[in-house]
């Protein structure tokens, strides 16, 4: 059995929440859709599990590509890269490493899991990084290319799985069709942390246990003052 994660954003408590709802055995699989830091409150217990818990791993997410494009001097960071940044101090040379190892996507048995969008007519292997992984410029190209919401066109040769977007407003998670699902819930925001587990298809969800990127934007204030945006 395979349990695909959505957006963690640093809610440790939440996704060991998750963890006993969906009540895994010892040899099945973790597998996040990306975006397991930024926003949240313990991003270093999120690195930590994904680092240490046998048979889990992540794909790459826009917002590790940023902390990877930042380090390279490629971009200015946001708000959420800086506070990571403060929070995980004298690790963060060791989480970027980590990051760097993610790949763009999965290709699972039952599903592809990608972190944000897919083009339609492109095979995977040519879909570009900035759409697969959700960049502002990727939803643009899309935006260009596609006269409705890219789901409504998704033709690929199995289920795909999504993070990125809240899809829905009520924090459930998002069905196209039994083609596309999305998995972002909002937890980091107060909404929920969702899992889909395979091969069966089955959801499981938990509750935020608070709002969490204003308490973290309250507790770094003065980065908050001082960021240009």
């Amino acid at each position: 059995m395979i349990l695909l994660i959505g957006d963690i954003h640093g809610c440790s408590t939440e996704l060991l929440d998750l963890l006993d709802h969906a009540a895994l055995g010892p040899d099945d699989e973790i597998l996040a859709v990306g975006d397991i830091i930024d926003r949240g409150p313990d991003n270093q217990g999120v690195l930590d599990f994904f680092r240490h818990r046998p048979h889990a791993s992540s794909i790459l997410g826009n917002h590790e590509r940023k902390h990877l494009r930042w380090s390279r001097g490629e971009l200015e960071p946001a708000l959420s890269q800086r506070i990571t940044r403060c929070q995980l101090g004298d690790a963060y040379p060791d989480a970027l490493a980590y990051l760097s190892t993610f790949p763009r996507c999965r290709d699972l048995p039952e599903a592809l899991v990608v972190h944000g969008f897919w083009e339609p007519g492109i095979a995977l292997e040519e879909q570009r990084d900035s759409v697969l992984i959700g960049t502002l410029s990727g939803e643009a190209h899309l935006q260009q290319r596609c006269d409705r919401p890219w789901y409504e066109l998704y033709d690929g040769p199995k289920p795909l799985v999504v993070g990125h977007r809240k899809y829905r407003k009520d924090s459930q998670p998002f069905v196209y069709k039994d083609r596309v699902f999305g998995l972002d819930t909002g937890c980091c925001h107060g909404g929920r942390l969702t899992g889909l587990l395979l091969p069966a298809f089955r959801f499981v969800s938990v509750a935020a246990r608070a709002d969490y990127w204003p308490q973290v934007r309250r507790q770094f204030a003065p980065l908050v003052s001082a960021s240009p945006g």
